[in-house]
């Protein structure tokens, strides 16, 4: 039983030096826009993954006019104790610190305390670019799997230096086919494994995902969910191989797993054409419940479950279902943002949840 116990900043986003104690399994953060809600879900999850959720440099995330941040948090897991730190130094050098100990690759920590963000913004994650996607799984599988994560960082590398070798055979006229050859070998090697953790995960993952819309909108809608991969028919070597051509006149590889994708489809129409609102916010919910849901059965406890402003996105009946399955059904901790706090208090009272409720001004 994964637990966060307390949390504290200092000179992070509009926090200049703040901490919160959180003594319930349900948190209710309640606060008018501008007042820190979301940044402090934003904190949890930087403890879980050494980053931001939400901006892509740490330095965007220091209080405005200064140098450098801090974030700790105090968890229990069953019956240890854990401090987890994370500094950032004026000079934007990242630390992070476990138990008071420096971690020497921040990949090692992954997985360790997961935890899920549902935020509003992640509809973009159904109609965005296939390279959010590919993310937002890759993040799920590096959770559960550290072989994973590293084969993934290996793939990235070796695609950079074929495309630099393509580039260069393109300006020079000359291929250094040996070299070519090694980065073709050992990029299919780590396209493989990726392909085929990724299609084991994608078994279980997306039939998971179609159960949980199926409660939520309390309808199939007909959505089909498929994963996409050139591998599916051809062995990255082979693949590699016919695009050559191609791939010299572009300079850059063309082909491989950095190309996956998930084919989303509505009565056979591309999802992201063909949705309401509400149905692409109930497979948003979905994604994310089974994501949370895949964690859960991994790790042999549940993850730590942020929830940004979701009342802004399913109606009564389906919030309190939302609230049924994550906060009654489960032992997972989960944080809840609502800039409405009479709106937030009826709906766990309704549900009948013990919870803690932090009001920011």
């Amino acid at each position: 039983m994964l637990r966060l116990n307390n949390i504290s900043f200092v000179q992070f986003k509009n926090y200049l030096q703040h901490q919160f104690v959180f003594d319930q399994k349900v948190i209710g953060i309640c606060g008018n826009n501008g007042t820190g809600k979301t940044n402090l879900l934003d904190a949890i999850y930087y403890l879980s993954f050494t980053k931001s959720y939400f901006t892509g440099t740490d330095a965007q995330n220091v209080f405005h006019g200064k140098a450098g941040m801090r974030i700790e948090g105090n968890y229990t897991n069953d019956t240890e104790n854990c401090q987890l730190v994370c500094i950032l130094r004026e000079n934007n050098k990242k630390e992070f610190l476990q138990n008071n100990e420096t971690l020497k690759k921040f990949s090692d920590h992954i997985g360790r305390y997961p935890c899920v963000m549902i935020a509003p913004d992640d509809t973009e994650l159904l109609v965005g670019s296939s390279e959010l996607r590919r993310k937002y799984i890759d993040t799920i599988i590096a959770q559960i799997n550290k072989q994973y994560l590293q084969y993934l960082i290996d793939y990235g590398k070796l695609l950079q230096q074929r495309n630099s070798l393509l580039k260069q055979a393109a300006e020079t006229t000359i291929l250094n086919e040996d070299v070519l050859n090694i980065l073709d070998k050992q990029l299919s090697e780590k396209a493989t494994y990726i392909y085929h953790t990724r299609k084991d995960f994608f078994n279980h993952y997306l039939q998971l995902t179609l159960e949980y819309y199926t409660k939520i909108a309390e309808n199939t809608d007909n959505i089909s969910l498929a994963y996409q991969s050139s591998l599916h028919h051809d062995t990255m070597q082979e693949l590699l191989k016919n695009a050559l051509q191609k791939d010299i006149v572009l300079q850059r590889t063309s082909v491989g797993t950095h190309k996956d994708d998930i084919d989303i489809t509505m009565n056979q129409f591309a999802f992201k054409t063909t949705a309401s609102q509400g149905q692409r916010k109930s497979l948003l919910f979905a994604l994310k419940l089974a994501e949370w849901q895949t964690l859960k059965l991994n790790k042999g406890f549940a993850p730590i479950l942020l929830l940004d402003d979701v009342f802004e996105k399913l109606d009564q009946q389906r919030m309190y279902n939302l609230l049924q399955w994550v906060c009654k059904e489960d032992d997972g901790q989960v944080f809840i943002t609502d800039t409405h706090k009479s709106r937030l208090q009826q709906a766990l009272q309704h549900a009948d949840i013990t919870f803690q409720l932090i009001e920011l001004s």
